[in-house]
């Protein structure tokens, strides 16, 4: 009973329809990389100083960034004050991103490295799977600090206004509510940057 299986198996595998393009391989091709774990791209945007999707649990929440706030400047109805503030957010976030990316790259490197010249020992690989992680932590900070600087420079409206813009749904819009009672209308509206 237990050579059904292996007799099958053999058989199977040595059957001339399946050819080697037929093995499903992900990750064929990325052993050419210089950090395995990171495609080309991934480490330009790292070394930008760009998102690369960490700041997320912000942005996806109703939280945003200062560089998509900029972009939409104008359909936001941000004020050359707002635009000022978020400028310096956004250029103080690049700027210790990319200090932390390429602390982050330099950590996945050695990381890397260490499988090309090992394996190494687990006393290593613990310190070199800590430092990378560690490096990580640093840059999503990064990010995600940038975006907790940005909200009090904005307007519940235009944050709303942001969420719409970008595709978020289902953020509450102030713009789309009713005036709470009590509340002049038009000045509601211009105080939540409804246009």
């Amino acid at each position: 009973m237990t050579l059904r299986p292996l007799a099958f198996a053999v058989a199977f595998l040595a059957s001339p329809a399946l050819s080697q393009s037929d093995i499903h391989a992900p990750y064929a091709g990325l052993d050419s990389r210089e950090i395995a774990a990171l495609s080309e791209d991934d480490i330009a945007e790292i070394e930008a100083g760009q998102g690369w999707g960490l700041a997320l649990p912000a942005e996806l929440n109703g939280v945003p960034g200062p560089t998509h706030l900029i972009e939409l400047a104008a359909e936001i109805g941000l004020t050359e004050d707002q635009i000022s503030g978020l400028t310096v957010i956004r250029d103080e976030m690049r700027r210790d991103a990319i200090a932390a990316g390429a602390l982050f790259l330099a950590a996945e490197k050695a990381l890397n490295d260490a499988f090309v010249a090992g394996p190494p020992s687990p006393e290593a690989l613990e310190t070199l799977v800590s430092d990378a992680g560690v490096a990580r932590a640093r840059l999503r900070h990064a990010h995600l600090a940038a975006h907790l600087k940005t909200a009090p420079l904005l307007r519940p409206g235009q944050i709303a206004a942001y969420n719409r813009l970008r595709g978020y749904s289902a953020a509450y819009d102030p713009c789309l509510a009713p005036v709470p009672e009590g509340h002049d209308e038009a000045m509601w509206r211009r105080h939540n940057g409804c246009g």
